[in-house]
């Protein structure tokens, strides 16, 4: 009987790492189909499906590498941030104009964070290597997953200096490529997403998902309403930077 090592992350299920393949409750068939995308285009920016095993769960090639469970102030420095910008830029080319997209710009993420992101630590530098943890992925624009890199890795939030946050976000914009409506768009989108998940915690809460409650029980509904109470009271501000 093959050992199972326990991996860190996620709400809910439990994720394991057996004979080398990570193991996990199955994601929807749309998720599968985008890795598989990947995998024909040969990126190396995403995990590989394999199939599932004999208990059912979903099968994944192992990406080795770093992801900082705990956030690392390395996440925010410039040189690791302009390249996971090119990383997403990567990834949606890759799907703009695909059928998954289905009539939207590209495929998003739309789950990025430091914890859904692997790393090659080079000390001084964490590099980004692949993007995981596609359950929540569907069609969108690109500016949505910009906005949501920005409010997670910089964590936007009450004690940020916005002339600390600022040319972070004006280097993600230029590394990324991010241009026209969607750069005036930015730190609107933030806005959007903090109040999105404000409401989706909420409601599953409310609706007895064992998981929200759990973030609930934790105070995240109230931490993200302060995120989003610090980036309203800076939009002008943050906006002006870019």
């Amino acid at each position: 009987m093959p050992q199972e090592q326990e991996l860190r992350g996620g709400f809910v299920g439990t994720t394991v790492l057996v004979d080398g393949t990570v193991r996990r409750t199955p994601t929807s068939p749309y998720v599968r189909q985008v890795l598989g995308h990947f995998a024909d285009q040969e990126w190396p920016g995403a995990p590989r499906c394999l199939g599932s095993d004999a208990q059912g769960r979903d099968m994944f090639t192992f990406v080795p590498g770093l992801v900082p469970w705990e956030y690392d102030e390395r996440v925010a420095a410039v040189g690791s941030l302009t390249e996971l910008a090119r990383l997403v830029r990567a990834a949606h080319d890759l799907t703009a104009g695909h059928r998954l997209a289905a009539g939207a710009e590209v495929v998003c993420h739309n789950d990025l964070s430091y914890r859904n992101t692997v790393y090659r630590d080079e000390g001084r530098l964490l590099r980004p290597v692949a993007l995981i943890d596609w359950d929540l992925a569907g069609p969108g624009r690109r500016v949505h997953d910009v906005a949501h890199l920005c409010w997670q890795f910089l964590r936007l939030g009450p004690g940020r200096e916005t002339d600390w946050a600022g040319p972070r976000m004006r280097a993600v914009a230029d590394a990324y490529g991010l241009a026209g409506t969607d750069r005036a768009d930015l730190v609107a989108t933030v806005l959007w997403w903090q109040d999105r998940c404000r409401q989706g915690i909420e409601q599953g809460a409310a609706d007895g998902d064992p998981a929200m409650v759990g973030l609930c029980r934790r105070g995240v509904p109230q931490e993200v309403r302060a995120a989003q109470s610090w980036t309203a009271a800076r939009q002008q501000e943050l906006t002006a930077f870019l």
